[in-house]
């Protein structure tokens, strides 16, 4: 007999098992359905184990500028081995973390894949055996995302790798092609270049972090060129060949073509839904270009199954997805929700410098006839980013006209990551340049740079 229950979640991810913890917070019998670790992607394969590396990166860095702080370090080197054991853990941690988190609140897991076999039924393999089956009032699909593959750019996992494989290279490549230079390739970009390896960026778009504001983006290339990373902007891959420990290709970008000869390549182009296994065709569940359809309230159109996370497309985000669990849930519970506002969801990368964002653009604002006006601060006019001796950075703020409400912050620099969640905040409660202004920033500080870029926008500031 199938066991049942009131919520089944497909997925463990940030947004999977949030939903289950959040629907057992509610009195709601759940189950969360992990075809591998719970914690999904991003917990093992990406966002935590990337920032681990990154971090490695970071410090070797800094390391190797010692004798600007004033400290003699003889014979440094590193161990890649162990730079990524060091990550390993750290995801292990975190995964054991999540199933503590189920026993606390009483979430069932279960190990195994699902597929549809009604609209409320789901039938669970594990190795290949059906395992058990398992009906639900309500479903919730957070099987997230996988990398998008191209015939074009096939893949071998050892000399073509996509970031899963990179995240366990432990012999380093000298010489490195990144396609695609969203979040994945200028992450990785930076931390394989940190570590000495000559790197090559190629990126279709006109620019390096496509859905950045251009300016950022601009001083992200400038930074990167200082590393000695190679970007190539409106740069298509014209001609490419792999073999083992040998990779050739042919980038087209608006000055020409440039032959390439690597000894790796890895290939970031994008992610689409994971949903193949799911056989959603049995439960009536419509895709649109690779993502499950949803409404704001993140139903699908078959009104007892939700869907959240990268598998329902919008930001390919970790917390977008853990908001959206909450929207969920509390849909299917009958609680007054409000639907995500998706223009309020911040993205960060986690380079070096690192670059976070919320709200619109400046090219948005112009597309759309807003008036508005901009302040910029730099990290150089900071005395905390000249005591850190991170220069490389700048605060820019957007604000409507006539009212001085905030309407996108655009940050480049150490730490502007953690920066972010104060004018993700301003942004929620509708602040304008003058309650910023109004709110004491401690000095010295990074964050002070929100207060004088504000300052900026109003001829107000005093620091520049």
């Amino acid at each position: 007999m199938p066991t049942r229950y009131d919520v089944a979640v497909i997925g463990s991810g940030p947004g999977g098992y949030v939903a289950g913890i959040k629907a057992a917070q509610r009195g709601l019998k759940s189950v969360v359905i992990e075809q591998e670790k719970l914690g999904g992607v991003c917990l093992n394969w990406g966002c935590i184990p990337t920032k681990a590396l990154l971090r490695n990166a970071e410090l070797y860095e800094f390391l190797q500028e010692a004798d600007s702080y004033g400290f003699t370090i003889a014979n440094l080197g590193f161990d890649a081995a162990k730079i990524v054991e060091r990550s390993r853990r750290v995801a292990e941690k975190m995964n054991r973390g999540v199933a503590s988190l189920f026993r606390k609140y009483k979430v069932d897991h279960i190990q195994g894949t699902a597929r549809f076999t009604a609209p409320q039924a789901l039938e669970l393999s594990n190795g290949g055996l059906t395992a058990r089956s398992v009906e639900a009032k309500n479903i919730i699909i957070a099987t997230g995302a996988h990398p998008k593959s191209l015939a074009s750019l096939p893949l071998d996992h050892h000399t073509v790798m996509h970031y899963r494989d990179a995240l366990e290279v432990t012999q380093f490549p000298k010489k490195l092609l990144i396609v695609g230079a969203g979040a994945i390739g200028v992450e990785f970009a930076y931390y394989f270049a940190a570590f000495g390896v000559d790197v090559h960026l190629a990126e279709m778009m006109p620019q390096l972090l496509p859905n950045e504001d251009a300016e950022i983006a601009e001083l992200l290339q400038k930074s990167f060129g200082k590393r000695g990373i190679h970007c190539y902007t409106g740069t298509t891959v014209e001609r490419f060949k792999a073999g083992k420990g040998k990779v050739e290709a042919s980038l087209k970008g608006p000055k020409g073509a440039t032959p390439l000869t690597c000894d790796m390549a890895l290939i970031a182009v994008g992610m689409e839904g994971l949903v193949d296994a799911l056989t959603l065709d049995k439960a009536g569940v419509r895709l649109e270009r690779g993502f499950i359809q949803v409404d704001p309230y993140l139903r699908t159109n078959v009104p007892h199954i939700y869907a959240i996370g990268d598998v329902a497309g919008h930001q390919l985000l970790a917390h977008k997805a853990s908001a959206e669990a909450e929207t969920a849930v509390a849909a299917i519970v009958g609680e007054k929700v409000y639907p995500l506002d998706y223009a309020q969801v911040p993205a960060c990368t986690y380079c070096q410098p690192q670059v976070a964002s919320i709200g619109m653009t400046e090219q948005q604002c112009t597309e759309q006839g807003l008036a508005y006006r901009v302040g910029r601060f730099p990290y150089a006019a900071s005395g905390k980013a000249n005591a850190i001796r991170h220069l490389d950075g700048m605060v820019k703020l957007i604000f409507g006209e006539p009212y001085g409400q905030l309407l996108g912050a655009h940050l480049i620099g150490a730490d502007v990551t953690e920066l972010i969640a104060e004018l993700g905040l301003a942004m929620r409660l509708e602040a304008t340049y003058e309650e910023i202004l109004a709110t004491i920033h401690a000095h010295p500080t990074l964050s002070e740079t929100i207060f004088e870029a504000t300052g900026v926008a109003y001829g107000l500031s005093a620091n520049l």
